[in-house]
């Protein structure tokens, strides 16, 4: 028996292989996207941001 809930079909070698490329095509442009705002919060911040007294 296989360990896929009924009327769930295994992927094929080529659907894992374009799920795995649209997954990592959306990894890389979440990670963009938090850098991107990263950056332009310190830029709005200003750099004295990064001197204060701690």
């Amino acid at each position: 028996m296989s360990d896929l809930p009924e009327g769930v079909r295994p992927l094929t070698p080529e659907e894992a292989k374009t799920r795995r490329k649209r997954s990592v095509a959306i990894a890389l442009t979440l990670g963009a996207l938090v850098l991107i705002f990263f950056v332009l919060t310190i830029a709005k911040l200003g750099p004295q941001v990064l001197q204060r007294p701690l």
